[in-house]
């Protein structure tokens, strides 16, 4: 089984914790697929598909250490965290209630090799070149200090190191870009400025090499290696 199949099948028992914004990321509540029809113009399969290229690249036998920031609730990471078990996992977010929910869903999933702390992408609590692999999903979007955040991942990543993830970019899809400038920033829930495909890739090909960017609509998916 290739491991994208693998990572797929990791969602498709998620547990019994589904609250709004767990509905809305994986299309798994009447809400949440309004939501991702009308905001994201995408299906089920369209969300499984964007998350499972943002991790396929990480080896089923990996053992190093692990970084995500930030985790949110964990729906989307934890299930595929579930198949590293000899992985040493840190798990990141500014938000406790966020921390609480990806707590109580690593409980649920009985995962032990995740640790989880409260801190900000701006400024990680971690030393140089600690983590082999770190990971973003859906969060470069909305981290006001953007610049801080590709610095700080970039600093405690080690070299020949691989970055990954996903987030919202825009001019992919004039209806998407439409609603996130009128109402997502309005909100507060994303702080510009956006990225780009064509942007994204370019940042990433100054620091990284092997450098894949994809897109499923208005989601970029990236996985780059920092260069020695």
């Amino acid at each position: 089984m290739e491991r994208k199949d693998e990572i797929k099948n990791a969602y498709k028992n998620l547990g019994k914790m589904h609250n709004y914004y767990d509905g809305m990321m994986t299309g798994t509540t009447l809400i949440g697929r309004f939501v991702d029809k009308t905001v994201w113009q995408m299906d089920k399969n369209d969300i499984v598909e964007y998350q499972s290229r943002s991790l396929e690249n990480i080896p089923k036998d990996f053992k190093g250490n692990l970084l995500e920031v930030p985790v949110g609730t964990g729906v989307f990471s934890l299930p595929v965290w579930k198949t590293l078990p000899d992985a040493r996992i840190t798990c990141l977010d500014y938000s406790e209630k966020m921390l609480e929910g990806a707590r109580n869903r690593a409980e649920e999933l009985d995962i032990r090799n995740v640790t989880f702390m409260q801190g900000d992408v701006g400024k990680l609590p971690f030393e140089d070149r600690s983590f082999d692999i770190v990971v973003s999903l859906n969060g470069f979007h909305a981290f006001p200090d953007k610049e801080a955040a590709y610095s700080e991942t970039y600093r405690v990543l080690k070299d020949d190191g691989l970055f990954m993830g996903c987030f919202y970019v825009k001019d992919a899809n004039s209806h998407t870009d439409m609603i996130i400038r009128d109402l997502y920033v309005k909100k507060g829930f994303f702080t510009p400025p956006f990225e780009t495909v064509e942007t994204l890739k370019k940042r990433l090909e100054e620091n990284y090499t092997d450098v894949q960017v994809s897109n499923v609509q208005s989601i970029a998916c990236f996985c780059a290696r920092k260069k020695k």
